[in-house]
């Protein structure tokens, strides 16, 4: 399958960019005319970009970024990662969603980041799986599910609703705490409401599909502070099989360099 113009030059910034340190190269390649920032730490404009990541380069000299999964959904293109620098010194998994203009040059940047964590409950590593796009003809019929899964589900609380949605015979899980299938699920919420923690899904922002992929960006009150999720799902055969997620918890107003996460 040809990659887009968009999901190329989402990739481009990705990896010309930050692995391979050619920041102002990859920004007049593949930024529009204006890179407005949702990355809290980062302030907006090519000149943010270049003032984070010239000592982040400097910190970190060997740099393996892999962009595992691409989601493409209109002018938006959502690029699920693998980060490993200083040679697994630091690994982090990273889901970004780049909007694009006319030209499929990238104007505005969300991102969620989380520290790559193993072992894992299930076995699964954060980022390992099927990576290919298939079911284009589902796209509209998976978002809609997805789309009413958060709806109920997940911002609702209505758990009990969630075999209507995630099939009972596979349900590969990724998120390090969780086993698979329904069983593994229904186990990790217990847990997590013993604790205090458990995740209430405030809004979702974006939905994005492809396919067979799925993806929602959502703000999520966790332990009493706020958080961003990226929650990644696989369907087939109208049933979420599947799930990645990216978990960030977002500071204190007073230390984001532009007008926040979402």
């Amino acid at each position: 399958m040809t990659e887009s113009i968009r999901v190329s030059n989402a990739k481009g910034l990705y990896l010309e960019g930050i692995r391979d340190g050619k920041m102002a190269e990859a920004l007049e390649k593949y930024t529009g005319d204006r890179y407005t920032q949702r990355s809290t730490g980062v302030r907006d404009g090519k000149e943010g970009f270049i003032e984070f990541f010239t000592p982040f380069l400097e910190r970190n000299p060997v740099r393996d970024i892999q962009v595992v999964r691409t989601i493409e959904d209109g002018r938006f293109v959502f690029c699920h990662v693998y980060q490993s620098l200083n040679n697994g010194e630091a690994q982090w998994v990273t889901g970004d969603i780049f909007d694009t203009d006319d030209e499929g040059r990238i104007v505005e940047h969300w991102d969620v980041i989380a520290e790559y964590k193993w072992p894992t409950v299930s076995g699964r590593t954060m980022v390992d799986g099927p990576t290919g796009i298939e079911d284009l003809d589902q796209t509209k019929a998976n978002k809609a599910l997805v789309q009413d899964f958060a709806e109920k589900v997940l911002i609702d609380g209505r758990t009990d609703l969630a075999p209507n949605y995630i099939s009972a015979g596979q349900y590969d899980q990724h998120n390090p705490e969780t086993g698979d299938g329904l069983e593994g699920l229904a186990k990790h919420l217990k847990e997590v409401m013993r604790s205090g923690q458990a995740a209430q899904y405030v809004k979702i922002h974006r939905l994005l599909g492809e396919g067979n992929f799925v993806v929602i960006y959502s703000h999520v009150k966790q332990g009493g502070d706020d958080w961003a999720f990226f929650d990644l799902f696989r369907l087939k055969g109208g049933k979420i099989v599947e799930h990645w997620d990216i978990q960030e918890k977002i500071g204190p107003k007073e230390t984001w360099r532009n007008s926040g996460k979402f």
